[in-house]
């Protein structure tokens, strides 16, 4: 057995094994789920997807398509393809506008809908940010207000978890280091139904310099030290265009960017990343996502 699999997971069909990290990407869904989500993943030969279920820059709450979602949840299951879903961007818990913050209910609430109806293990939401002056503690207070209710939901055996993702640091973000989802998961209480989606172009643009020996493993037993094992349940495998600290959002193709491929080797053999998929949101399009597939496949050999 390769040092990068494991036991046959539940539910598994006979003879497929688990690999330590599922490797795939975010994929267009226009046009149908299981129609064009399904037929763009397995042309990258994509071990897990990610998907919008919405405009990700509008508020509407589409009720999709009931065949396509079974075609795509079945598929995905029988296939042993973990799903994820990532919520719109406009979204943000931390917001001085109270039409923001409602229509941020709405939509999240919406997602984590839809995830459940499509078999999604997780929901991906940005941190958000403090704006309109607001100081930090009082964006933090709304987020648990409104926040911890759409948690509470989450009571079903089929519900997926809600990952926060941190932002790259701009403007007055309420979460970027690895240490800023402290005071966020403390809002929170902590929810049982919580989890972090880390980007590792975001965390290299916030100020964690992942590149030299041991850059990686010491940003991974930071976020271990903030929120715990086990809460780390995504990963969004993205080099950057820009130098760390830059505080910019510029996703570059795996190893052509600032942070490099052999980064990304250590990433899938660090403790907190044992059976935490790998999802590509690169630029190139198709050809450019089946090439840092297949290269981060190769980095996870070892």
């Amino acid at each position: 057995m390769n040092a990068q699999q494991s036991v046959a997971a539940p539910g598994t069909p006979s003879g497929r094994l688990r690999l330590r990290n599922p490797v795939g990407s975010h994929v267009p869904v226009a046009g149908g789920l299981a129609r064009v989500g399904l037929a763009y993943a397995r042309d990258l030969k994509a071990e897990t997807v990610q998907v919008f279920v919405a405009n990700p820059r509008g508020w509407a709450t589409p009720v999709g398509d009931p065949r396509q979602d079974e075609a795509f949840r079945a598929a995905c299951a029988a296939e042993s393809v973990p799903v994820y879903v990532h919520a719109p961007y406009l979204i943000n818990f931390g917001s001085h506008t109270p039409e923001t913050v409602e229509r941020s209910v709405a939509s999240l609430r919406h997602s984590l809908r839809r995830g459940r109806e499509i078999g999604a293990l997780g929901v991906v939401v940005h941190t958000g940010s403090a704006t309109g002056g607001r100081e930090r503690s009082v964006a933090l207070a709304q987020v648990r207000r409104y926040l911890l209710p759409l948690l509470d939901e989450l009571t079903r055996d089929d519900d997926p978890f809600l990952l926060l993702e941190s932002t790259a640091g701009q403007g007055s973000s309420l979460c970027a280091r690895t240490w800023d989802f402290g005071p966020y998961f403390e809002a929170l209480d902590a929810h049982p139904r919580l989890g972090v989606c880390l980007d590792t172009c975001h965390v290299f643009a916030a100020g964690h310099d992942l590149t030299g020996p041991s850059g990686m493993r010491q940003t991974l037993d930071l976020l271990v030290d903030t929120v715990g094992e086990g809460r780390l349940k995504l990963i969004h495998a993205n080099d950057s265009q820009d130098v760390v600290g830059a505080r910019k959002d510029r996703h570059e193709r795996i190893g052509a960017g600032r942070i490099g491929a052999e980064p990304f080797r250590a990433l899938m053999a660090h403790p907190a990343t044992e059976g935490v998929p790998l999802i590509l949101e690169t630029p190139g399009g198709k050809e450019g996502h089946t090439e840092d597939v297949a290269l981060l496949k190769r980095l996870r050999e070892g």
